[in-house]
């Protein structure tokens, strides 16, 4: 690790890519922070090595693991607290452990080990969580599921309220996942807020990502409509192109602002008029960039991100 560790800042000091230029970059009016997301890069990273390469490449977040924060003790908690603080790094979003969308036992299961992650999550500061929904069902029909999404996000919800944590909710939008299954299921903005609406907790609310938001045909004025407060994530990413949009493949997209297919200028500026402070991460699901080591993946993913971001106005 020291000799890894010592070999990527060497490489970062060449390229000045370092955590005080960037802060001096940051807009004073820009809240939104770029995080580091290991997984949706496809770099292999346990908890304090992101938290390594988000100091050293310049991000400004990070994901919590709440899986590996629930084998600290309150001492190496606030140890990792001080460490962020030192490299200037925020918490970003937790994924949320427990799988709601398959059979009743898989959920019981996610559900019983949910107090204790959560609590973890606490101990640590995090206060954001996120998950997605799957947009098609081969068994259930639109009611059947959301019924059943209903009743199990309301005890998930109701969970991580004791522990001050919030959930976000990310809808499907990529058309050929909605057409791959029997019945359709939630796809849009305006679906999620009807389930956000059921589920009836004050702790959740969006997850919001440019890909879907396009594929939805959603739009700003969409946006600007919701609080600020009720979304705990962004993710940002481009489509490739010369694919027709219905016929997209939601596994084969761009780091943001690569092609100019979406409008990733208008969606950063509907978020950045509602005042969103949370963490922005970039979710390309792109080989090329998954064929990369480590290093090269974060310099080519932050630099997405700080292009991006100089479309807020």
């Amino acid at each position: 690790m020291f000799i890894k560790t010592a070999a990527l800042s060497a490489t970062v000091s060449q390229v000045a890519l370092n955590p005080a230029a960037f802060a001096q970059s940051r807009s004073s009016r820009r809240r939104m922070t770029m995080s580091l997301v290991c997984g949706s890069l496809g770099i292999d990273a346990g908890q304090r090595q992101a938290i390594e390469y988000a100091h050293l490449f310049g991000f400004e977040s990070v994901e919590a693991r709440p899986e590996y924060l629930a084998t600290l003790g309150n001492r190496e908690i606030s140890e990792l607290r001080r460490d962020l603080r030192r490299k200037q790094l925020v918490w970003g979003s937790a994924g949320l452990p427990v799988d709601f969308r398959r059979d009743q036992a898989a959920f019981q299961d996610g559900l019983q080990k949910l107090p204790k992650l959560a609590a973890a999550l606490q101990r640590a500061g995090v206060r954001r969580m996120n998950t997605w929904l799957r947009p098609s069902s081969s068994d259930l029909t639109y009611l059947q599921n959301f019924r059943q999404h209903t009743m199990r996000l309301q005890e998930v919800a109701k969970i991580l309220a004791d522990y001050d944590l919030r959930l976000g909710l990310e809808y499907v939008g990529t058309t050929t996942l909605l057409i791959s299954r029997k019945y359709p299921f939630i796809h849009t903005m305006a679906e999620t807020a009807e389930l956000i609406e059921a589920v009836g907790q004050d702790n959740v609310g969006y997850v919001l990502d440019s890909w879907h938001w396009w594929q939805a045909g959603d739009s700003a004025e969409d946006i600007e409509q919701l609080d600020a407060d009720s979304i705990t994530l962004v993710d940002l990413n481009d489509a490739p192109l010369g694919v027709p949009k219905e016929e997209q493949l939601d596994n084969q997209r761009e780091l943001p602002v690569a092609t100019g297919v979406i409008d990733v200028k208008t969606f950063l500026n509907a978020l950045q008029k509602i005042g969103y402070d949370g963490p922005v991460r970039a979710e390309p699901f792109n080989q090329a960039l998954r064929d990369m080591d480590d290093q090269a993946a974060c310099q080519a993913t932050v630099k997405a991100l700080k292009t991006a971001f100089q479309l807020i106005q």
